[in-house]
């Protein structure tokens, strides 16, 4: 069975209306038919006056989230959600079968990804109860299990199937460490080659860049620039400043879908927009070729590089924490993915949310990344390839020193 599976309609047609017989004309007066438009025209102006800023902008907060928010399942279960299977040793192709372990409408099930990586397909095996324990005693045949691991790292989950089992091999959403890959080469070599190197050349023409530092626009833009740390997916930094830039268009944008949904009680958490065009360089020559969907290819270039892409989440407005998805930022597997059905009903709820937020300020979320949004002008703007240290801030406007 395919993603199909969980998918739900966004909304019901009621057939009875569409097949309702017409309303009786009404007969005006002459008279009457003539003043009708002129008597209505305050109220039409006020009624105008009302709506058109939810016109203008799209749409409003309430009819963004994506049906009634679900309930959160019970912590005993919650470090068992994920996916289960091997890897190839120091690779991230998985080998085998693979299973999520995932909760939907109250019930727990396990799913059977089919087909390739890049374009899985799920099957539903077993479920079992939200309101009963995790069936981890043996009077259920440890089917859910604690691992030792000899103290070298901590007990791994194993989910039993048949009589084989698989470890747990994402990471729970509160795991303190960034998913990591094996970079090809040594990123401090890869760095050294990138800063020499050149962007690609481009036809024009382009818009005039109009870089914007994002936290000057509203307090309530928070910043988690990994790519400043060591918590990235390669282990050390990049990126010399946690600072995030977009085009202005595109910044003013986010900045409205963020004010979408503040009354709902979210933020936005930026985890990076604008990127050096050197930077995108040293993440494809460090990836492994099975990674390579996840990161953009420095002959053409990516929307970040062009101030008009962004990665970013959702946090909680009154906590300052951020909100759990299905998969972590910067995971390179099919959790990222904005349709992968696992995860929770709540974190896919907030999924959703985020993205119709976005899109409804003219972003796309790109096919691999649930996290990542390009802003529908990106193809009007140069690459640029403006170190951060090169870079001021003044009013909120960024420009080259």
């Amino acid at each position: 069975m395919s993603r199909a599976f969980w998918q739900t309609p966004d909304r019901i047609v009621d057939m009875q209306l569409l097949s309702s017989k017409p309303v009786g004309t009404m007969t005006i007066p002459v008279k009457s038919r003539l003043r009708f438009p002129f008597q209505l025209l305050p109220l039409l102006l006020a009624a105008l006056l009302l709506w058109a800023p939810g016109i203008i902008t799209g749409q409003s907060s309430s009819s963004l989230t994506p049906g009634p928010k679900p309930a959160d399942i019970p912590q005993a279960w919650k470090p068992w959600i994920g996916d289960y299977g091997s890897f190839v040793p120091h690779t991230m192709t998985t080998i085998g079968r693979v299973y999520a372990l995932t909760e939907k409408d109250g019930v727990i099930w396990i799913l059977q990804r089919e087909g390739k990586a890049e374009e899985p397909t799920y099957k539903p095996l077993e479920k079992f109860a939200l309101n009963q324990p995790p069936p981890t005693d043996p009077a259920h045949g440890l089917r859910l299990h604690l691992s030792p691991t000899e103290g070298v790292a901590p007990d791994q989950r194993v989910l039993v199937m048949g009589d084989v089992g698989s470890v747990k091999i994402t990471p729970d959403f509160n795991t303190p460490q960034q998913v990591l890959i094996k970079p090809v080469r040594p990123v401090a070599e890869l760095r050294h080659e990138a800063l020499v190197a050149s962007p690609p050349q481009e036809k024009g023409p382009f818009r005039k860049p109009e870089l914007v530092e994002l936290t000057t626009l509203d307090s309530a833009i928070h910043l988690d620039i990994r790519y400043a740390t060591t918590n990235d997916f390669l282990g050390t930094p990049v990126y010399t400043q946690a600072r995030a830039f977009m085009q202005r268009p595109a910044a003013e944008s986010l900045v409205r879908a963020l004010h979408k949904l503040q009354p709902l009680g979210y933020g936005l958490l930026i985890h990076d927009a604008y990127r050096p065009w050197y930077v995108t360089k040293i993440f494809w020559d460090a990836t492994p070729p099975e990674g390579k969907i996840f990161v953009a290819d420095p002959k053409e270039g990516s929307r970040h590089n062009r101030g008009c892409a962004a990665d970013l989440t959702l946090y909680d407005l009154a906590t300052g924490k951020p909100i759990e998805m299905p998969g972590t930022y910067d995971e390179m597997s099919p959790r990222s993915f904005p349709d992968y059905p696992g995860g929770t009903s709540l974190q896919r709820w907030h999924r959703d949310l985020l993205r119709r937020a976005m899109e409804s300020e003219g972003f796309t979320v790109y096919e691999h990344e649930w996290w990542h949004f390009d802003y529908k002008d990106w193809r009007e703007y140069p690459i640029l390839n403006i170190k951060f240290e090169d870079l001021h801030s003044g009013q909120g406007l960024a420009s080259a020193n």
